[in-house]
Formats: structure tokens, C-alpha cells, sequence
């Protein structure tokens, strides 16, 4: 498919070659006779030359085959395996002297080396080498410590002789000769018991391999398939590979599997599983992983080098051939700068989403576009018709793929998805700006240095252009969200239409296309055009539409708008009020904060204008429900129920009338709002008696008030029931009122009151009544007033009672006046006492030694002082002082 890497010869070699090893710019070499060569290698890009040159050649290293070599680079050492048996060496000395053996791996068949590096507490460094050795049909676990190596755990036994080993973490992959399964051991140092293992599939017809994948994943062998599984012995979800040749050795080089056949090497990617190159080479037998990039093969005679094409060109040749996913692992892995690297990434992944897009993988394309935080703009760009028409003139470029019926929604679906996450990121990332800008405003309470307040200023100009930024952002986002929703599911338009962003003019004229007129009037209200909504929903009581048919709207809308827009209410409420007089009221009596707070006289003067028949029912309400003091309102009440009652009584519905002035009368003698001078002017002097009775009784005219009930009406148990009400209430004139009652009863009005006509069953004197009524209420009646208002003709023997009454009343008060005065006269003698034991009796000298408790100052022949309970004495002026402490 493309050139991943350059292969070329580097050795030639007399001697059969057994195994190799390979750190940096080293190769090792082991024979079939013992010899171990080292090799300084130099690769060069631009010539695809590589510069060998021997550095060690040990002739004796071993007597038998080198069977196996590993490099531990970090403490400078070699392990080799030869004659069965494994044996450690130091790489910086010239002829590889032994270190040690590890006499307990005799019988040795192949080993695998495990290295760990940490990072202590205190910051230092640590490597931790670990060794499996398989002996025989067992393995031995070993670690490196004070330059040998010690056994860690107790030997684990094998139901067969291992030939495949590989190690991640503390799993161990074991591959069997023959037809067994490869087996996973999970390794626990502490107990033989917790060790556990797991069986896998078995290898086939070939022999068993065992690859280790970026620490995480083992790679099996099973005839020409590579099986990918972790550490619990589940599917990695990565799909098998098959290849063209069962494989001799395998390795893996992220991101490419490399294979050896009999005559090739193979090389592959893992995801997506995909032929990179075939290499063509003579019986290659071995290869290995120097570092990323550099591979080594050897056949038994020839040492070959795979150098990887520069990054850059994998890259080019993978973006010519749309395989974006692995250009951008390449990319990734990449030795460019973070700087370099990011930006070829981000440009790979754009490159990605838009080819995804093309392919109408509409999901994948967004889910793309998101991590790249690309402009919605240029997302939205893509889709026909969703930019408004002035931005497509411009000269929008369109998409490749051509989106019609299943896959516009589709992509419109994918699209919604999309920019309500960007939404709700932004908004996340506004809410955060908002609390930074309320803190910074927060710090300008107090004083701050000129160059903080310069530097407050600075973000708060970026905080603005940030604000200004998203509210574009979100008005692209929410008209095009609009425009989705119409062509997908319209359910949503109108929870969007409540967010408040949408482009006034294109969201109008989309709305009015797909004939949306609920729709229309929500985004009419959130823009605040309530009178283009409140027409249209006038227009449209009358029409089909059962969403919108009828008043109901009209008035939940106008409840809804509160008292700035009181003369807009009063604009369209006209219509509501003449057809459904009752429902239109609610527009002002709904229990809302909205409908509350209007300004309630400029209701009561709009309905008294234009509708009359609805005033005493709002004033009701407001009154007697939402319990307004208003006098306004009061006085108002009162003239409505006062002209209803004259109109009803001329109309000559006297049934109705009666009702209206039992309304009234009680709501003269409940409410203490109205004003009772403005409202007795307008009650007539010739009719309406008791009403006038009421309102004179509330100004304390208890004369005038009597005489309505005594000769007006003719009832003098009224007439006695208010004396009552103003003795028991304690109103000004309590203490006159009954005397005025029985002068009335005793002397006719005709002899002292004018201008007022008294009926003839009342204009005779009732002595008796005035009588019983001064027995009955003795107490309350001053006698001296009492006996100057009856006649000299009453006998002494009538009042008799009253007289007792009232000298019992004057004795009482007299002793209970007496008693309080002894008792404020003991209280007094009592206070004198106490002053006398707490001030008088206690001494206080002061001499020039006496030092102030508050100033520490010495008392001088002048000074005032003041002295406290507590015996404690200070200057007059240290008195303040003394309290704060």
C-alpha cells in the first residue's frame, strides 16, 4: 500500500548466526559456535546507508550455541543463554566477563526479562529487573539485587515444556510444544495459593509465539492467525489477523505487527488491520526491536536492518489514501516538536471529520468536530440551506456528499446532537467567566493599587469581547437548531425558541413558512415584540388552529407581560373584556407577582372608562382578596356601590338594591380605608340613612348619628346598640354618648336640632325609655351630666339606683386611686433604701497612689472620676474606654 520502511543488508557473516540482541546504536550477535560479535550501527535517512563497524568480538563468550541474549541498558548488563543455562555478563567490559550464573536455570530452554521503572517518594529513579526462565516443564521467577539474581517466588509448575514466553505486569504468558493451550499466569509473590491461571485457545499446527503489545495486550500465534487478548484472558477487541504465511517471529513496532515468512517479511497495521509492505528476504529466521523505527533480521548467515520512512512521508502517502485514523497514530508517535505534533494532528483530524462527513458517517464526522473544538460556523457550512441567505451569497462551500431525504436527517440529527454539546460547553465555560467577573467586581470594593485596578480593567475588556463572541455563537447555534428541528422533530422548536437566541429575522421567516404561529408568538415574546404577538393571536382567535382559537392565549399572555407594559395591556384587553367579560377581568385579578404588581388605580380608571360593569367586581377583588389599603380603592368601592344601589332603586329592581346596600352598609362599618369625609358629600340628605349613619359614626359625629337612628328611623335599640359600640371601643365622646341618647329621647329634636326632619312617631318624649336606659347603664353614665339633661319632675325614688351605682363608681375609683398612691409611696421609700446600702454606706478614698484601670494615670486634685458596682474606679473621660473592653 505504501513504503513504511526501508529495508537494507547489513551483515554478512562466516559463522552461523544462533540469536541477536539489539539497545541504540548497538547490535549483538550470537552464534551456533559461541562467538558474540557487538556492532555500533549508524542509519542515515538521506542516503539509506547504514555505517557498521565491529566494536567487541569475544571468539570464547561461550563453547556452546548462544541460544538467547537480552540487554538490561540500564544497569549495563547482558544475560545470555547457553548450554541450558542462564548466564549474566558485564557489557562494559571488552570481552563480556561473567558476572554470575544462575546455577538454578540449568536445563534452561529460553527466558523472558522483565523491567520496571519507578519513581521513589524522594524523587529518585529505580529500576527493578525481573527474569522468568522456563526449566523443564516449570518456571523460575528471579529478580536482580547486589549483582546476582534471587529467587522471588516458589517455582510454578507446567503441564508441558514452555516454548513461548511473555510478560506484562505480573501476568505471564506461556505458550506449550505440541497441541496445548497457551496458559496466563497471575503472579502473587506472597502466597504459592493465589496464584491463578487461566486457559486459552490452543496454537494450532504450528509452533507456539507469545508478543507482548504496548503493556497491555498479548499477541498468540495459531497457525497463519494472530490472536489479540489482555491480561484476564479476554478479547482485546482488536480483530484477529490472518496472514499470507504462518509466521516465523513476529514483533510489533506501534503502529505496524511485523511478520517473517520463509521468504518475506510482512508487514502490517493492528486497527485498522491493513498490508503496509512486503519485504522480499532470504530465509529470514529471527527479528527483533531495537527501538521505534529500527527493526533488525537475521537468516543463519545475513543481518538485515528495517529503517522507518520519515513520519512525515507516512503521513502524506496515508492522507493521499484517506486512512486518517492510522496517519494520526503515526502522527502521535511522531519525534516532532508538541508544538508541531499538535498542529499535525488537529489538521489530520479535521481532514478526518470532514472525510467521515463525506462518507455520511454523520455521528463519527460530529463526534469529531466536538474534540476539535472547530467553529460551528464551519460545521454548519456543510448542510444546505442552513446558513442565513445573506452568509450563503458570500459563498458557502458546500459539502461533497450531496444530502437528500433519509440522509439529510440523518446528518441533521447528528448535527442537533453536535451543537447542543458546543452549547452546553460554552455555557459551562460563560457561567465560569461570569463568577471571575463577579469576584474581580467584588475587589473594586476595596482599595485597590492603580496597577490592580489597570489590570481589572484589561480582563474585564476581554471579558467583554468574550461575551459579545458567545452571544454570536449561540444565535448560529440556536437558528440553526431551529432549522433542524422544523425539518426533524418540531416538538422541540418551542423549548429552543425559550432560550432567547435565535436570529429574529431568519427565525421569523422560518416559522412563518412552516406555518408555526404558536411557535411565532413564543419567539415574538422572549424577542419582547408582545404587540406583534398579541395581533397575531388576535388574528388568530377566530381561525382553525385549536392551539391558538379562542381568548385563552390572549389573556394568559397579557397576565404575563406586568406593569411596564401596562398601555399594551389595556390596548388588547378591550376585545377580551367585551366578549368574555369574566375571563377578560382575570387579565387583572389572576394570582400572579405579574398581575398584582400592575398599577392598580390606572386599572381602576381604564375599566371606569371603558367598562363600567366590571369596576365593582376588580375593586372586590383587589380588596377584599388581595387585601389592598389603598383609600383610592376604598373610596371608589364606596361611590360604585352607592351609584349601583340609586340606580337599581330607580330602575325599581328593589330586590337587587337591597342586596347591593347590605354590600355597602357593610362594608362602611368594616373597611377603615376609605375617607369618610369625601364620602359623605355624596350621600343624599333625604334618603340612604343608614349609610350616612355609619360614615358619621366613623368621624365621631355621635349626636347626628343618634338622631338618624332615634327620629329618622324610629330605632332606639340601633340607637342603643352604637352608644355600645363607642363606649365599649373607647372612641372619642364614649363618656358623653349615652347622655346624649337619653337629652334625645327626653327633649325632641324639634326644640334643638335643625335642619334635620324628624318623623312624628318619634317627635314625643320617652321619659321611660331614658330612664331604664340610665338604670341600666349606671356605670357608664357621668351622673352630674345625667341629672342636668332629666326633668326637676322625675322623683328621687326613679333614679334611686342610678345615684347608688354612680357613688359606688366614685367611691371605688377613690380607694383604688388611694391604694396606688401607698404603694408608689412604699415603692419610693424602698428605691431610697436600697440607694442608701449600695452608694451611701460603701467608702471610696482616693489618694495620690490610686492609679486609673483604663490610662494607668495617677488621680491628680482636679480629676473626675467615675466609680463602678464592682468597687472599680477610673477618670471620668476613661469611661468609654472601659466599656469596650
Amino acid at each position: 500500500m505504501y513504503e513504511a520502511y526501508e529495508c537494507s543488508q547489513l551483515l554478512k557473516l562466516s559463522v552461523p548466526i544462533e540469536c541477536i540482541a539489539a539497545y541504540e546504536d548497538h547490535l549483538l550477535v550470537g552464534t551456533k559456535v559461541g562467538h558474540l560479535l557487538m556492532y555500533s550501527i549508524s542509519s542515515r535517512y538521506s542516503d539509506n546507508k547504514n555505517e557498521v563497524h565491529l566494536l567487541r568480538y569475544n571468539k570464547t563468550f561461550s563453547k556452546k550455541p548462544i541460544q538467547q541474549l537480552a540487554v538490561v541498558q540500564e544497569h549495563q548488563l547482558l544475560i545470555s543463554l547457553t548450554d541450558n543455562v542462564v548466564c549474566v555478563h558485564d557489557m562494559a567490559i571488552i570481552n563480556f566477563p561473567t558476572l554470575c550464573v544462575v546455577s538454578e536455570t540449568r536445563g534452561a530452554t529460553l527466558f523472558s526479562v522483565d523491567i520496571k521503572k519507578t519513581v521513589t517518594q524522594t524523587g529518585e529513579k529505580s529500576v527493578i529487573v525481573r527474569m522468568c526462565v522456563a526449566v523443564k516443564r516449570k518456571l523460575l521467577i528471579f529478580y536482580w539485587k547486589n549483582g546476582t539474581f534471587h529467587s522471588l517466588m516458589e517455582e510454578i509448575s507446567m503441564p508441558d515444556t514452555p516454548k513461548a514466553l511473555a510478560w506484562i505486569e505480573e501476568t505471564i504468558c506461556v505458550g506449550f510444544k505440541g497441541d496445548s493451550v497457551y496458559m496466563l499466569y497471575h503472579l502473587n509473590k506472597d502466597s504459592k495459593k493465589d496464584q491463578t491461571q487461566t486457559p486459552l485457545c490452543p496454537p494450532g499446527n504450528r509452533s507456539p509465539s507469545v508478543l507482548e503489545m504496548n503493556g497491555e495486550i498479548f499477541i498468540l500465534g495459531k497457525d497463519n492467525h494472530s490472536i489479540f487478548i489482555d491480561t484476564q484472558g479476554n478479547p482485546a477487541g482488536l480483530k484477529q489477523m490472518k496472514w499470507e504465511n504462518v509466521p516465523r517471529d513476529l514483533v510489533y513496532d506501534e503502529p505496524y505487527l511485523v511478520a517473517l515468512s520463509p521468504e518475506s517479511i510482512e508487514i502490517r497495521t493492528v486497527e485498522p488491520s491493513l498490508i503496509v509492505q512486503t519485504h522480499l528476504l532470504d530465509d529470514p529466521k529471527m527479528i527483533i526491536r531495537c527501538k521505534s523505527g529500527l527493526l533488525y533480521a537475521a537468516s543463519g548467515a545475513f543481518v538485515w536492518c528495517l529503517q522507518n520512512v520519515t513520519w512525515s512521508r507516512q503521513i502524506h502517502f496515508l492522507l493521499e489514501q484517506k486512512q486518517f485514523q492510522l496517519a494520526l497514530k503515526i502522527a502521535n508517535i511522531s519525534d516532532e516538536t508538541s508544538e508541531d505534533k499538535a498542529k499535525n494532528v488537529h489538521q489530520i483530524q479535521t481532514l478526518y471529520a470532514y472525510d467521515l462527513f463525506n462518507k455520511k458517517q454523520f455521528k463519527e464526522s460530529m463526534e469529531q468536530f466536538l474534540k476539535l473544538e472547530t467553529n460551528p460556523y464551519e460545521v454548519v457550512k456543510l448542510f444546505p440551506n442552513l446558513l442565513p441567505q445573506q452568509e450563503r451569497l458570500k459563498g458557502q462551500t458546500e459539502a461533497v456528499v450531496k444530502l437528500e431525504d433519509i440522509d439529510l436527517e440523518s446528518g441533521l440529527l447528528a448535527l442537533i446532537e453536535y451543537l447542543t454539546k458546543v452549547r452546553l460547553a460554552k455555557k459551562s465555560e460563560k457561567e465560569k467567566k461570569d463568577k471571575e467577573f463577579s469576584e474581580r467586581e467584588k475587589k473594586r470594593m476595596r482599595k485597590l493599587t492603580p496597577e490592580e485596578e489597570v489590570k481589572i480593567d484589561a480582563e474585564n475588556k476581554v471579558y467583554d469581547q468574550f461575551c459579545k463572541a458567545t452571544e454570536q455563537l449561540f444565535q448560529i447555534i440556536d437558528t440553526t437548531l431551529l432549522k433542524c428541528y422544523l425539518q426533524t422533530n418540531d416538538a422541540f422548536v418551542a423549548p429552543l425558541l425559550r432560550l432567547n437566541h435565535c436570529h429574529l429575522g431568519e427565525a421569523e421567516k422560518m416559522l412563518k413558512k412552516h406555518e408555526k404561529n404558536s411557535e411565532l408568538i413564543i419567539l415574538y415574546q422572549t424577542k419582547g415584540l408582545h404587540k406583534k404577538a398579541l395581533e397575531l393571536l388576535q388574528k388568530q382567535s377566530t381561525q382553525q388552529d385549536p392551539s391558538l382559537q379562542g381568548h385563552y392565549r390572549t389573556v394568559l399572555y397579557l397576565q404575563n407581560l406586568g406593569r411596564e407594559n401596562i398601555e399594551l395591556i389595556f390596548q388588547f384587553a378591550g376585545w377580551v373584556l367585551e366578549e368574555h367579560p369574566m375571563d377578560g377581568l382575570s387579565i387583572f385579578t389572576e394570582e400572579m407577582p405579574e398581575v398584582e404588581g400592575l398599577p392598580r388605580p390606572k386599572v381602576l380608571d381604564y375599566l371606569l372608562r371603558l367598562h363600567k360593569k366590571l369596576v365593582i367586581p376588580y375593586l372586590e377583588h383587589v380588596i377584599h382578596v388581595w387585601n389592598d389599603s389603598s383609600t383610592i380603592l376604598h373610596d371608589a368601592l364606596v361611590h360604585q356601590y352607592r351609584e349601583q344601589a340609586i340606580s337599581l332603586f330607580t330602575a325599581g329592581k328593589l330586590s337587587e338594591e337591597k342586596e347591593v346596600r347590605a354590600k355597602l352598609l357593610a362594608f362602611l362599618e368594616v373597611s377603615k380605608n376609605y375617607s369618610p369625609e369625601n364620602a359623605l358629600v355624596q350621600f343624599p340628605y333625604d334618603s340612604m340613612f343608614e349609610e350616612r349613619a355609619v360614615i358619621l359614626g366613623k368621624l365621631g359625629k355621635h349626636e347626628q348619628v343618634l338622631s338618624i337612628y332615634v327620629m329618622m328611623l324610629g330605632d332606639v335599640n340601633r340607637a342603643i346598640q352604637y352608644c355600645h359600640e363607642v363606649y365599649s371601643n373607647q372612641k372619642e365622646g364614649a363618656d358623653e354618648v349615652y347622655v346624649l341618647l337619653i337629652k334625645m329621647l327626653i327633649s325632641p329634636p324639634d326644640s334643638w336640632l335643625r335642619g334635620v326632619p324628624v318623623s312624628p312617631a318619634t317627635s314625643k318624649p320617652d321619659l321611660e325609655t331614658a330612664l331604664s336606659l340610665l338604670e341600666e347603664h349606671a356605670a357608664k353614665i357621668q351622673p352630674i351630666q345625667a341629672l342636668e339633661v332629666l326633668p326637676d319632675t322625675v322623683p328621687i325614688c326613679r333614679i334611686r339606683h342610678f345615684l347608688e351605682k354612680s357613688l359606688q363608681k366614685q367611691l371605688n375609683e377613690r380607694r383604688h386611686i388611694l391604694v396606688l398612691k401607698g404603694l408608689t409611696f412604699a415603692e419610693n421609700l424602698q428605691a431610697q433604701e436600697q440607694r442608701m446600702h449600695y452608694f451611701e454606706s460603701k467608702i471610696t478614698s482616693i489618694t495620690e497612689l490610686n492609679v486609673c484601670s483604663v490610662c494607668k494615670k495617677r488621680f491628680g486634685n482636679q480629676s473626675a472620676f467615675a466609680r463602678y458596682p464592682d468597687g472599680d474606679v477610673v477618670h471620668y473621660h476613661c469611661q468609654d474606654r472601659k466599656a469596650q473592653q
